[in-house]
């Protein structure tokens, strides 16, 4: 199944995708985010709903990021073999890790913001795994079980201040720059997750295009490695790192400007549409 996060007329709920429209969820639990419904097991309890009528029209809808309040995104830097190779680096031993906060993301159809302070705002197509049940020290062997759903991510860049320093932070987490939609896929849709196609797409144009079976680190072992740090939380999201083809690293340089649309394709899963949009002031 589909399920979304959204606003209509100001009240923010959550909801079942369906052909004809959204099945709000919100109005029928008590659960009153998407995360809080994950850590109750709805999704176990919403399947007699699919045949409801919709109660909204996917235009009458403004979409959240998936989870707009997660306890952590984690997201995952060099973590396919064709980026690490276009950035010059060596494979590291374990993971590369940093942050991003809930207020630098965006949902579906929503403006990716290019920031005032730079003009080389980057583009990084990748698959978000929502965590759907609390785990710490988990087995690489049993991680999968732990995972809620898969969806689609732009971990987009401002690469100048992502150089500022060794950490990534500063240039990965500005205020509207991480998109995440349209909705997650609950993992019983995907039980192999290395099977996925990630594609991403500036205007039409591919610059982006990979299989999770390329990973460095695969999704079990990134649940197993985060789960050792801290326990990961239902709604949490591991954002499991992009492939070669970013702008920063083609000649000439492909920035994304005021008017561009992006799009990050995940098969299985659907495609996460987001217009840029440059910031007035």
């Amino acid at each position: 199944m589909k399920l979304c996060s959204f606003t209509k007329d100001g009240i923010a709920s959550y909801g079942l995708v369906t052909d004809a429209g959204i099945i709000d969820l919100g109005k029928r639990f008590e659960a009153p985010t998407l995360r809080d419904f994950l850590a109750a097991d709805g999704p176990d309890k919403v399947q007699e709903l699919a045949s409801l009528p919709a109660d909204h029209a996917f235009d009458q809808v403004t979409y959240d990021p998936v989870i707009p309040n997660p306890d952590k995104i984690i997201c995952v830097g060099l973590n396919y073999h064709a980026h690490i190779a276009e950035t010059g680096r060596e494979e590291t031993t374990y993971p590369v890790l940093f942050a991003r906060y809930s207020g630098s993301q965006v949902g579906h159809g929503e403006a990716l913001i290019k920031p005032l302070e730079s003009d080389k705002f980057d583009y990084e197509g990748e698959v978000a795994v929502i965590i759907g049940k609390k785990g710490r020290r988990i087995s690489e062997e049993a991680a999968l079980e732990y995972v809620a759903g898969y969806a689609c991510y732009n971990d987009a860049s401002v690469r100048d201040w992502q150089k500022h320093s060794h950490q990534f932070m500063p240039g990965k987490t500005f205020a509207g720059t991480g998109g995440f939609g349209p909705w997650m896929v609950t993992a019983d849709e995907i039980p192999d997750p290395t099977k996925m196609r990630l594609q991403t797409r500036l205007n039409g144009q591919v610059v982006q295009d990979t299989s999770l079976s390329l990973l460095v680190a695969s999704i079990p072992r990134l649940i197993a490695y985060c789960s050792t740090i801290l326990p990961l939380l239902p709604g949490d999201v591991i954002v499991s790192g992009t492939p070669g083809g970013v702008g920063a690293r083609r000649s000439p340089p492909l920035w994304m400007v005021d008017g561009d649309v992006c799009e990050v394709e995940v098969s299985g899963v659907g495609t996460l549409s987001n217009p840029v949009q440059a910031e007035l002031s």
